[in-house]
């Protein structure tokens, strides 16, 4: 109790002068004073945080009080020219029914898990706040998934509820009598359907009236499903730490402000939305803007950036990439000023071309499921092409072996996490109900990420690969990135892929799926090849160039447009 209370008195005296929310005083404080590396001290951490109450609940006050724009909290748009604006009072509002909706009528309680497999709409934010404000644990998921995938998460999480969309209704009602937990199915859809309660008929008539928990900094908001490359997907349970942790590096990695319009382009399945689509704009006040976008269009995407007042943009690199491809006659976007990507490497030519053709610099950050962003080139400080940046407060990141040992710099190792002998705020709290693979990960005194990267001397990461993607040629260790990287700088790949491929000889050797820029298309696939491996061995080790390369119309992707190496290698050894 002493230490919360001394967590809000050191707020309160700072609100004036920083006009933030309290849970960020501070460190918001350290920054303009020029106070040097945000640090976070154990002594910090106060006892009870709630993103609800703590940071909705505060600007929505601010706003009663017109200390904060007139920009939306929430602003939703779709292809058909319908658009959401919700302030923040409206959202504080919805989510207290939201919350009434999910203990009265459904019957959850504190710790019951709750699976959220919804589209960009509305709902997914008021699913999420009321969720946060009743300590119902929420797990997040794709809707590309199938009924099996939706069997499986049910299951294993003993979810007792769901909310999902009248598409993926049908899927659930195939596997329910599968789950015995699952007590309560919740339908955002403009139709009923037996057996589900109307969502938004719900909120519509639920009452606005609701005292949010006390919950302890450390006791448990949401689980994200993680399968990494291999098995089963693991649940990573999360505490209310990563709605404080989250927003550290948004001062330096966004340096986000209340008249801010950030532009997020994740899947609602993934902890990159959870943090872009709602944590870290929040907390800055900021306005949360979302494209309903079923599939990514670039050409909506372009013309989306022309249209409508977004400031920031948040997405994998392959949205970038998609939108250099386009015949656009300029990309000189009249209110963007700053765009971040992350999720898979990437390519220092991407990163040239973006800014000739936009006039804005594209800034990299590094995270998982298990910890939220860890690393990045933080807005203002030097990008160093093809480098994911450097540690953010308050991880402490090194390259470690497979025990745990620091390794030198310009070393590839493992990327680890110190997670003795304090676990930092923002880590995953275990791999629910499975303490052998919580084990398995901790490697000394470090998290251990399962990705391959090196580290140079002035602090910034080079990411290599998933362990799984760091290719073994005859002794030579090559990471993926590596490859793709010098295929980049030739003008007949628009895109590529590099994977292992089996080899009698060399046991495995680098293969490279390619897809070829439009003025390539007819060109000799023989003597293309030829000419893409000498380019390979002339601008880097001569052992990486591909000995075996195929063409591609295009290549697989997640939804989120992360490339799925594992299935182009799964495909390489016969296990597809």
């Amino acid at each position: 109790m002493q230490r919360l209370m001394k967590f809000r008195v050191l707020w309160d005296i700072h609100r004036a002068r920083c006009g933030f929310h309290p849970a960020l005083q501070r460190l918001r404080c350290q920054s303009l004073s020029g106070a040097g590396a945000l640090r976070w001290n154990d002594s910090d951490t106060p006892e009870e945080f709630n993103f609800a109450s703590d940071v909705l609940d505060y600007w929505t006050q601010m706003e009663k009080e017109g200390k904060r724009g007139p920009n939306p909290a929430l602003w939703w748009v779709n292809n058909q020219g319908d658009e959401v604006k919700w302030s923040f009072r409206e959202m504080t509002d919805l989510t207290r029914r939201a919350a009434n909706v999910f203990t009265q009528t459904c019957g959850l309680q504190e710790g019951d898990h709750l699976a959220l497999i919804l589209p960009r709409v509305p709902e997914w934010w008021l699913v999420i706040v009321g969720c946060i404000r009743t300590g119902i644990v929420f797990m997040p998921g794709t809707t590309q998934m199938k009924a099996k995938d939706i069997l499986y998460r049910l299951q294993v999480s003993k979810a007792k509820g769901i909310v999902t969309t009248d598409t993926l209704a049908p899927e659930v009602d195939s596997v329910a009598s599968e789950c015995p937990a699952l007590k309560t199915k919740l339908l955002v859809s403009d139709h009923s359907r037996k057996g589900w309660l109307d969502f938004r008929s719900l909120i519509q008539s639920g009452s606005p009236v609701h005292t949010c928990i006390k919950s302890k900094t450390l006791d448990p908001m949401a689980i994200f499903f993680t399968s990494g490359t291999t098995g089963f997907p693991k649940m990573a349970k999360h505490s209310h730490g990563l709605a404080l942790r989250s927003f550290f590096p948004s001062w330096k990695l966004l340096q986000l402000k209340t008249s801010d319009v950030l532009w997020c382009l994740s899947d609602t399945g993934w902890i990159l939305a959870v943090a872009g689509f709602l944590l870290e704009p929040w907390t800055a006040g900021s306005t949360v803007f979302v494209h309903h976008l079923p599939q990514f269009d670039p050409k909506v995407i372009v013309q989306t950036l022309f249209k409508y007042p977004i400031t920031q943009c948040l997405a994998a690199p392959s949205v970038f990439r998609m939108i250099l491809q386009q015949n656009s006659t300029s990309l000189r976007f009249p209110t963007l000023e700053h765009c971040c990507t992350g999720g898979e490497a990437l390519l220092p030519e991407e990163q040239e071309l973006w800014r000739r053709q936009t006039g804005i610099l594209l800034y990299q950050a590094y995270g998982q499921s298990e910890t939220g962003t860890t690393c990045g080139t933080l807005r203002g400080m030097k990008i160093k092409p093809g480098s994911m940046g450097k540690a953010i407060p308050p991880y402490d990141i090194q390259i470690i072996d497979d025990k745990g040992n620091i390794l030198p710099p310009n070393t590839e190792g493992n990327i680890g996490i110190r997670i003795k002998p304090t676990r930092p705020i923002g880590v995953f709290m275990r791999y629910e109900s499975n303490p052998v693979k919580t084990a398995e990960v901790e490697c000394g005194d470090f998290y251990n990420s399962g990705d391959r990267a090196t580290v140079d001397a002035e602090g910034y990461f080079w990411f290599l690969g998933r362990a799984d993607d760091v290719i073994n040629a005859s002794g030579y260790r090559i990471g993926p990135a590596e490859v793709e990287n010098a295929l980049a700088e030739h003008p007949a790949v628009a895109e590529s892929a590099v994977v292992s491929s089996p080899d009698p000889i060399r046991g495995e050797v680098v293969k490279a799926f390619i897809v070829l820029t439009p003025k390539f298309l007819s060109h000799d696939r023989g003597q293309l090849t030829k000419e893409l491996q000498q380019h390979v061995k002339s601008v880097t080790a001569p052992y990486k160039y591909p000995r075996k390369v195929e063409f591609v119309s295009e290549l697989p992707k997640t939804i989120t447009g992360k490339i799925k190496r594992s299935e182009l290698r799964k495909k390489e050894f016969g296990q597809m």
